[in-house]
């Protein structure tokens, strides 16, 4: 109510200055357009009264002292130009005469010459006051023209400012008074109102899931209210009815989200073992005299996602993060490249900034890492793509090391985005959401940061940034 009363009385006052700004701007024009009317209609009669001949040369003369007499009987400054544009007479009473109105603007000649009604108003601010200056012809009585007249007028606003000055000060104090009574009125019936409110939003706030609730009881009160208590008081019996079902629901669904995460994190490092021993079987020679190398690389991978499934179950077991964090100083660069040994698909490229760059991160984190989001690309490019590309890029600034994962597959849709960071895993084949709740929350524990762009039907890329240090 208070605000209404507020609104009112701005809006009005708005409107009121409007319409009395509107006001002075008409009463301005219409009386500058009288004064004009009246000055012609003087200057007619001298024209037809005078002996000269009417010529624009002789306007000097036939105007020598009438053009006082006109200005003292309309009170207002006349100036008459030649059709040039050059003064030829003024009833200004001054010993010398303005340098700059000698001459008018070649802008009022064409405006004056072009328009159809051959007038034009000049309207200028000078020291807070507005002046309206008029240019129209004169006419010989052969409607000839011989000159321009040229009429300065002030525009006076003393009267309506001070008029609306008064009308706000009433204003303000008749809405002032109603903003007092408003406020009066407004306080008994919010008592009125919020009594039984109140009642109700103490047992509200007192509500709580583990123990066992009061009903309310209200003896008087409006149909609305009584229906809130029903409406309450039935919520509580339910609230009741489902708080041991809840709790049931909870720990098996606890134990449900366990077993997937741990399904998920283990079939993570076999999927690669797996690859590394059918790469190997295909490729072993035995008369390969590199086979002693190649056998240790393979030795290496196998053993490195051993260590990973040994972490996590370790992990698991004690109810940890998994696996659990640790900082080594580690050569990003190389450790990227070597989690990208695992794969067999030979449209997986790297790019590095440089061949050593430096940070302190968990080995075996930064694997699971990237190893996670290229399989999320690769599951992401259709079967019978074939320009399949993924790129894995490593670079730095300053402070931080970035690692980006960029593929061609089919894109992340828009109701999706919000949740492929959710704790939350399936097993479908197109790779969006899997894992990445983990990859977010390895890379936030090391105050980093994971963010993906992505374009349906042309790809994803995902950034991960970390500190270097």
């Amino acid at each position: 109510m208070i605000l209404l009363v507020l609104l009112a009385s701005g809006l009005i006052a708005a409107v009121t200055i409007y319409q009395y700004s509107e006001e002075a701007k008409d009463y301005h024009k219409e009386r500058l357009e009288r004064k004009e009317k009246a000055i012609k209609q003087s200057i007619d009669f001298v024209i037809r009264e005078t002996t000269y001949p009417v010529t624009t040369e002789n306007i000097p003369l036939i105007f020598k002292d009438e053009i006082f007499e006109i200005d003292a009987i309309h009170n207002l400054q006349i100036k008459l130009y030649d059709l040039d544009g050059q003064l030829l007479k003024s009833s200004k009473r001054t010993l010398q005469v303005d340098p700059n109105e000698r001459c008018l603007d070649a802008e009022i000649l064409n405006v004056l010459s072009n328009t159809l009604e051959h007038r034009y108003v000049l309207k200028n601010k000078v020291s807070g006051h507005t002046f309206q200056s008029s240019y129209s012809y004169i006419m010989d009585e052969k409607f000839k023209n011989i000159a321009i007249l040229n009429l300065p007028y002030l525009e006076n606003d003393d009267f309506f400012n001070k008029e609306l000055k008064e009308f706000l000060f009433r204003l303000a104090y008749a809405y002032l008074v109603l903003i007092l009574v408003a406020i009066i009125f407004a306080y008994f019936i919010s008592k009125f109102i919020t009594k039984s409110l109140k009642t109700i939003s103490d047992k509200m706030s007192e509500t709580r899931l583990e123990k066992r609730n009061k009903k309310i009881e209200i003896e008087s009160s409006s149909e609305e209210i009584e229906t809130l208590v029903n409406s309450y008081n039935s919520m509580i019996d339910e609230l009741e009815a489902s708080a041991v079902k809840l709790a049931t629901n909870e720990r098996e669904q606890a134990w449900r989200e366990m077993a997937k995460q741990v399904a998920h994190e283990i079939k993570n490092p076999l999927t690669p073992m797996r690859l590394t021993v059918q790469s190997f079987e295909r490729k072993f020679d035995p008369q390969d005299e590199n086979i002693h190398q190649k056998l240790k690389e393979y030795s290496n991978t196998l053993i490195q996602q051993i260590d990973i499934l040994s972490s996590i179950a370790s992990a698991f077991s004690n109810f940890a993060k998994m696996p659990a964090q640790k900082s080594e100083i580690l050569n990003v660069a190389l450790i990227v490249k070597m989690a990208l040994d695992i794969f067999n698909e030979d449209y997986i490229e790297f790019h590095s900034e440089k061949d050593e760059i430096i940070a302190k991160f968990d080995r075996t984190q930064l694997i699971r890492v990237v190893t996670n989001l290229v399989k999320n690309g690769i599951q992401s490019i259709p079967d019978n793509s074939e320009n399949s590309k993924i790129s894995v890029c490593v670079f730095s600034d300053t402070n931080n090391v970035i690692i980006t994962i960029e593929d061609n597959g089919s894109g992340i849709p828009d109701d999706t985005k919000a949740k492929i960071f959710e704790p939350k895993f399936t097993t479908k084949s197109s790779g969006m959401g899997l894992g990445l709740g983990m990859v977010k929350n390895i890379v936030e524990t090391y105050n980093g940061s994971i963010t993906f762009t992505s374009q349906l039907g042309k790809g994803t890329i995902f950034t991960v940034t970390f500190p270097k240090n």
